[in-house]
C-alpha cells in the first residue's frame, strides 16, 4: 500500500502543478511527446515485440494480439493524436453562464480539472499515450494500470512521455505507471479515495464488472461493444455488403467492431447468400436464427446467449425481424449500448432508428468502426461511455472536465 500511497501523493502534487499551467505550455510539452513518440519508436517497439511474442506463446487468439501489437503506422498515430489535441481549444478555465442576481451577486460556471484520473485497462498500449494526451490538456494527472500482457511496452512508453516532459521543464508525475501486476495492487488501486478522484476501466465485461463492483472511487464505465447493423427492407444491399465488411472485418479485437446482424425478412433471402458470398475469404462463423439457417445452410444455429456476446473474433450473431419496431426492440434487448447502425433508403425508417435505439452512437449508412475520439475529431479518447452519467460516448476533453461556481460580490451578506 505503501507503493500505491507514493504514487498518489506525487499525483495529488502533479495535479496542482498542472491546473496552474496555461495552454501555450501544455501545448508544448504534448507536442514535445508527440516528437518523442517518433524519435524512440524502435525503443518502443522492441519492448512491445516482447509482449507479443509471450502472447503469441501463450496462444492467445490473433485479434487480441493485433490489440497488443504496436507498429510504426500506430506509433505514428500516437504522435499524430497528441498533435491532434494539442490543436484543440483547452476547456481549462472557461466561464460560461454568468448571471447577475437581483442582490447584486454575479455567479458564473467555470470549467475546472477532476484532478486525479486513474484508468485500468487490457492490452491496448497505444491507450496509454492517448489517455495521458487528454488528461495532459485538460491539466489532470493520471495514474494508469495496464494489463500485465503489455507491461514492456507501457514501460517503456511512459519513460518516453516523462523524459520528454522532463525536456521541457513539465512535471513529470503527471504520467505515472503502476508497475506492480498482481491483482491485490489492483485491488488496493480501486480503493484510494483519498488521491484518485475518478476511475476508468478500459477492457472487457469482466474487467469493467470487477472494477464496478470493488472500487469506492467514484467509476465511469466505458462499456463493451455488442455492436449491431440493421438492414433495413429498404437498404442499398451493396452499399450494406461495404459496411458490414468494415465494420466487422477492418479490426475485429476492438469494441465498435460489429457483431450482430439483423436483417430485415423481406431481404433476408435475398441478402444473407450474398453476404456469406462477399465476405467468405474472412472465414467468418455466422450463428444464426431459424430463418437466418434458412437462408444460408451454413450458418450455424445460434444461442441465446449468441445475441448478447461481444465476441471480438470472426463471429457474427444474424436476426431476421419482420419490421424495424422488431430490430429496435431485439437491439434494445441485446446490445450493451455502444454503437449501431442502421442501413436504409427510407427517412422515416433512419428517424426512428435514431430517436429509439438507446446507444451511445447511433449511425445512418455509415460503419459502427467511426465510434472513435480521433474519427469524432476529439485527437483521441479516454474510453467510450455507456452510461448515462457525465460521459456517453467516446470521451473527449470536456468529459475530463467538471465545474465549479464562481461568485462575485461586493460586500453581499445573506439576511
Amino acid at each position: 500500500m505503501e507503493y500505491l500511497v507514493d504514487l498518489g501523493k506525487r499525483a495529488k502534487s502533479a495535479a496542482t502543478a498542472l491546473s496552474l499551467l496555461g495552454q501555450e505550455q501544455k501545448n508544448e510539452g504534448l507536442q514535445a511527446v508527440a516528437n518523442a513518440l517518433v524519435a524512440n519508436m524502435e525503443r518502443i517497439l522492441k519492448a512491445n515485440e516482447v509482449d507479443v511474442a509471450r502472447a503469441v506463446e501463450k496462444g492467445v487468439k490473433e485479434s487480441l494480439v493485433d490489440r497488443l501489437r504496436l507498429t510504426e503506422d500506430r506509433i505514428k498515430g500516437m504522435s499524430e493524436g497528441l498533435l491532434q489535441v494539442a490543436s484543440l481549444q483547452d476547456p481549462i478555465g472557461e466561464v460560461t453562464g454568468m448571471t447577475l442576481r437581483p442582490n447584486g451577486l454575479q455567479i458564473g460556471m467555470k470549467r475546472v480539472p477532476l484532478g486525479v484520473i486513474g484508468i485500468i485497462y487490457e492490452s491496448r498500449p497505444n491507450v496509454t499515450a492517448d489517455a495521458f494526451g487528454l488528461c495532459f490538456k485538460t491539466s489532470n494527472a493520471v495514474i494508469l494500470k495496464g494489463g500485465s500482457d503489455a507491461i514492456n511496452s507501457n514501460l517503456e512508453i511512459v519513460a518516453v512521455i516523462q523524459e520528454a516532459l522532463a525536456s521541457v521543464g513539465l512535471p513529470q508525475d503527471a504520467i505515472q505507471l503502476i508497475e506492480k501486476t498482481d491483482r491485490e495492487v489492483v485491488k488496493q488501486f480501486m480503493k484510494m479515495n483519498d488521491y484518485v478522484d475518478v476511475l476508468i476501466p478500459r477492457g472487457g465485461a469482466g474487467l469493467i464488472k470487477a472494477v464496478v463492483e470493488t472500487a469506492t472511487i467514484p467509476v465511469i464505465e466505458t462499456g463493451t461493444g455488442n455492436c449491431h447493423v440493421y438492414v433495413d427492407q429498404h437498404a442499398d444491399l451493396e452499399m450494406a455488403l461495404s459496411i458490414i465488411e468494415n465494420a466487422k472485418t477492418q479490426r475485429t479485437g476492438v469494441c465498435n467492431a460489429m457483431e450482430s446482424l439483423v436483417v430485415h425478412s423481406a431481404v433476408a433471402n435475398e441478402f444473407l447468400p450474398k453476404l456469406y458470398d462477399y465476405l467468405k475469404g474472412y472465414g467468418i462463423e455466422y450463428r444464426g436464427d431459424a430463418r437466418a439457417c434458412a437462408a444460408v445452410k451454413e450458418f450455424e444455429p445460434a444461442t441465446e446467449e449468441d445475441f448478447y456476446t461481444e465476441f471480438l473474433d470472426l463471429i457474427m450473431s444474424v436476426k431476421v425481424v419482420d419490421s424495424i419496431e422488431e430490430a429496435i426492440a431485439h437491439i434494445n434487448e441485446h446490445s450493451t449500448s455502444h454503437s449501431e447502425a442502421i442501413i436504409t433508403n427510407d427517412y422515416a425508417a433512419s428517424q426512428k432508428f435514431l430517436q429509439e435505439v438507446d446507444s451511445a452512437a447511433v449511425y445512418v449508412n455509415a460503419s459502427t468502426r467511426f465510434t472513435d475520439g480521433f474519427e469524432f475529431g476529439f485527437g483521441a479518447e479516454i474510453g467510450i461511455s455507456t452510461q448515462k452519467l457525465h460521459a456517453r460516448g467516446p470521451m473527449g476533453l470536456l468529459a475530463l472536465t467538471t465545474t465549479k461556481y464562481i461568485i462575485y460580490g461586493n460586500g453581499q451578506i445573506r439576511k
